[in-house]
């Protein structure tokens, strides 16, 4: 550790998931004499959700409409699909149904339209033969809607192409640098220290452990959700276009869907099973066990009360690992489905979800806090990839108000 004078910047941000990236990029725009310095505990950019989610591109309709998720999703689905066009990465703009099971189903889908509505997004009411239109195999209960703008991206290709708009832009990105604690303003990392001018955290999983050394996220803790995709393979089925449930809107999670990727290869997911520590991917793999304790204390307490039936959640969400309970929750949105030939589960992500620790719920929208020193990116969870280069701009504005 050198203990020569802090190295000065003006900003600097801890984290370059898609949020870091944009970010900085945003910044870098609005203040173009500005030094920003973006690290990255890994050996190279968006090595967790941001390259391990669903790869889709949400149009945004399930959005309370006062919410940030809807303020940004509209706009964000449209900003990185012109940028896929324009920087010629792969698109599937294969649009979205979403279909009933039963006659409950048809009031969520009712609430889903009338969201679309009110956040201007582009929906279409269909009756059954209209959905079969669109998509021949799918199994609907009198209505369901379709989303044209709904697509898939390859979201590491994207980060790729971010990353190297960050060189270009002369963004300083510093891999396998790690943020150990901030000390009197001054900010340690594993490899230096530094003087700041303004910090962003936008630190995916470990958000709320940073942003309490800037004495935020006083309620809020992070409960970490593992989501698995089971893969089918070449031949298993062919769709042309994303197949979702209506979900149930109390919840973060989605449910059981069919999703294309933008090489036409079917899942069929996520999982949202609670994870033990928060980079609890594969085997024992970044095991922490303070980290596994606390969390497992949380999440055991949380079942024993059973707050927002996490009870419910977690064993509906468990029995998932079966992939025939998976199997069967998809069977119910399409007329045939050959179980044989889902059998390969994707590499897992892992969802940085927020939980409130004093009313005991699971945050629906983004949390953003902080004061003149530092800014918070909480609960950055879906849609934040799609939303990321709108929330970026927001974020820069933001900062400006804040005197940054």
């Amino acid at each position: 550790m050198s203990h020569h004078h802090p190295t000065p910047c003006d900003f600097f941000i801890v984290g370059a998931g898609i949020l870091g990236i944009t970010t900085a990029l945003a910044l870098k725009r609005k203040h173009p004499e500005s030094h920003i310095i973006l690290i990255e505990k890994e050996s190279a950019p968006g090595l967790h959700a941001s390259g391990r989610n669903s790869g889709v591109l949400h149009a945004g309709f399930y959005y309370t409409p006062e919410s940030l998720k809807a303020r940004f999703c509209k706009e964000g689905n449209i900003a990185l699909t012109q940028y896929c066009l324009e920087k010629k990465l792969p698109i599937n703009q294969c649009g979205k149904l979403v279909v009933t099971r039963n006659e409950e189903d048809l009031a969520g889908l009712h609430t889903l339209l009338q969201r679309g509505k009110e956040n201007k997004i582009e929906l279409y009411l269909l009756d059954e033969q209209q959905a079969k239109e669109i998509e021949p195999q799918v199994k609907t209960y009198q209505k369901a809607l379709f989303s044209p703008h709904t697509s898939s991206v390859d979201s590491s290709l994207i980060i790729k192409e971010l990353t190297k708009d960050l060189h270009q832009a002369g963004i300083q990105l510093q891999t396998n640098e790690i943020f150990l604690k901030n000390k009197k303003n001054i900010i340690h990392t594993n490899k230096n220290h530094y003087d700041v001018g303004f910090l962003i955290n936008a630190s995916g999983l470990y958000a709320d452990k940073i942003a309490k050394q800037f004495g935020f996220s006083k309620n809020y803790e992070i409960l970490p959700f593992k989501g698995l995709y089971l893969y089918g393979n070449k031949s298993a089925l062919t769709l042309r276009t994303h197949i979702y449930p209506v979900p149930n809107l109390k919840n973060p999670f989605l449910g059981v869907h069919f999703t294309l990727n933008v090489y036409h290869d079917v899942k069929i997911g996520p999982t949202a099973i609670p994870a033990l520590w928060r980079e609890h991917y594969t085997g024992l793999k970044n095991f922490k066990f303070h980290e596994m304790k606390d969390i497992f204390l949380k999440q055991l307490s949380l079942f024993l009360r059973s707050d927002f039936n996490f009870r419910k959640l977690a064993v509906a969400e468990l029995k998932k690992y079966n992939k025939q309970v998976l199997l069967k929750q998809a069977d119910a949105l399409i007329e045939s489905l050959p179980f044989q030939d889902f059998k390969t589960w994707g590499k897992p992500g892992i969802r940085a979800q927020l939980f409130d620790t004093q009313n005991k719920k699971l945050e629906m929208d983004f949390v953003l806090e902080g004061d003149e020193h530092s800014f918070h990116i909480l609960n950055a969870v879906s849609p934040a990839f799609t939303c990321a280069l709108p929330f970026a701009d927001y974020i820069s504005q933001h900062l400006a108000c804040n005197g940054a």
